[in-house]
């Protein structure tokens, strides 16, 4: 049975505290000061960290689901295979946090900043990300299947291989981040800012593209299915080897194979 520690309170001092395998679950630790503690493996199910400071924090393997963590600072953190499932992280400070293969699925990351975070292999699958920055963040292969990401900054992040089907991406900023061979298929694309973004082999079967900024994109061998283009800008793009099937042009017109968008780049 894991132990319950002393001086688990809202407020506390815990700086450098050895929390490993710590029971903490529903625990007051607003306003804490944990940063430098250990809670790898510990289970904070259900606590609340709302401005709590975890800087540089390890919580490797900690379990997290539906804590609040509101306003947290886990900048540097070590949250790698922590489960933070339903986890609400409204407005949190992760810059730099490594979340390698952590379960954020259905957390709120709502103006989380996420700069420079380390997400490979995370599963944020239906995670809550509008207005969250995600500047130069390693999200390779990760899962945001579903996710919400309306607004969010994600300039040079890196999402190769991720799976982004039925994302929303509305008016998201992804100016030169990498998306070779990601899943877009359905993603909702409407108004992005795709400037010189890495697309190459990307699924955008069914994606709506419609008025997004294309501007010296890499479409090389991308899959453009039944994709709306309607209104956006093609300049300068690649798109060699890309794959029209009911396809809306930027001028509206549709084509399929072997006709493409070439000559109806014009909105």
């Amino acid at each position: 049975m894991r132990k319950r520690p002393d001086g688990i309170h809202a407020g506390a001092d815990l700086t450098g505290a050895d929390l490993t395998g710590a029971d903490l679950t529903g625990a007051d630790l607003t306003d804490a000061s944990l940063s430098n503690a250990d809670l790898t493996g510990a289970d904070l199910t259900g606590a609340d960290l709302t401005d709590a400071r975890l800087y540089r924090a390890r919580l490797i393997d900690a379990d997290l689901t539906r804590a609040v963590l509101r306003y947290a600072y886990l900048t540097g953190a070590y949250l790698t295979g922590a489960n933070l499932t339903g986890a609400n992280l409204d407005g949190a400070r992760l810059k730099g946090a490594n979340l390698t293969g952590a379960n954020l699925t259905g957390a709120n990351l709502s103006c989380a900043n996420l700069s420079n975070a380390k997400l490979d292999g995370a599963n944020l699958s239906n995670a809550k990300l509008d207005g969250a920055r995600l500047t130069d963040a390693d999200l390779n292969n990760s899962v945001l299947d579903g996710a919400v990401l309306d607004g969010a900054r994600l300039d040079g992040a890196r999402l190769d291989g991720a799976d982004l089907a039925g994302a929303v991406l509305t008016y998201a900023k992804l100016d030169g981040a990498w998306l070779d061979g990601a899943n877009l298929t359905g993603a909702n694309l409407t108004g992005a800012n795709l400037f010189f973004t890495h697309l190459s082999g990307a699924d955008l079967k069914n994606a709506d593209l419609k008025n997004a900024d294309l501007t010296g994109a890499n479409l090389a061998l991308a899959t453009l299915d039944y994709a709306n283009l309607t209104g956006s800008n093609l300049t300068g793009s690649n798109l060699t080897g890309a794959v029209f099937k009911q396809t809306a042009c930027p001028d509206g017109v549709t084509v399929s194979a072997p006709d493409t968008c070439d000559g109806h780049m014009t909105a």
